[in-house]
């Protein structure tokens, strides 16, 4: 992909059955996948790099719908507007601008790290995560052995450990 501008309506479909597998209702699926679309959008207008477009949007769509969940999970509960000030929740963290932007690092962080894998490796261990395609499957569609895939998604999982360690311990 490189380092140009992306086309983000190139991923629209994918996203959107990535989406609907999550949550299973096609509305909310559409909604998710365009909440990810506009907050990919921003970043890539804030003058972000964005070298994986259909990894990220993918990572914020899971994002996005975690949010969803959690606003669910309010709104199970009273009336927020009729409890006490001190007991209402307070804004999440990752809502924060230096914890979006901290975030977004990280994300780009994983993402090189993905990226600088050999390229084999990189397209079985993005099938596992990405796609959630089991090993046999990943094997059948790379024409090599389950053995081979479980190599690739070792190294891959390797590596994402390895960067977590030194983000971890801020490196």
């Amino acid at each position: 992909m490189g380092r140009c501008p992306f086309v983000l309506e190139h991923y629209y479909r994918e996203l959107l059955n990535f989406c609907l597998r999550k949550v299973r209702d096609r509305d909310t699926a559409a909604d998710l996948a365009q909440e990810s679309y506009a907050r990919v959008l921003g970043m890539q207008r804030a003058g972000k790099v964005i070298e994986q477009p259909a990894a990220l949007l993918k990572q914020v769509a899971l994002n996005a719908k975690i949010d969803l969940d959690r606003r669910a999970q309010l709104r199970q509960h009273e009336d927020i507007d009729a409890l006490d000030e001190a007991q209402q929740p307070a804004s999440p963290q990752r809502l924060q601008p230096e914890a979006a932007y901290a975030s977004s690092q990280t994300v780009q962080a994983y993402l090189a790290t993905i990226e600088a894998l050999p390229p084999r490796c990189r397209e079985a261990f993005c099938m596992y995560l990405f796609d959630e395609l089991s090993n046999p499957q990943i094997a059948e569609r790379m024409g090599v052995s389950v053995s081979m895939v479980n190599q690739y998604i070792s190294r891959g999982k390797i590596a994402c450990a390895a960067r977590k360690q030194e983000l971890d311990h801020g490196e």
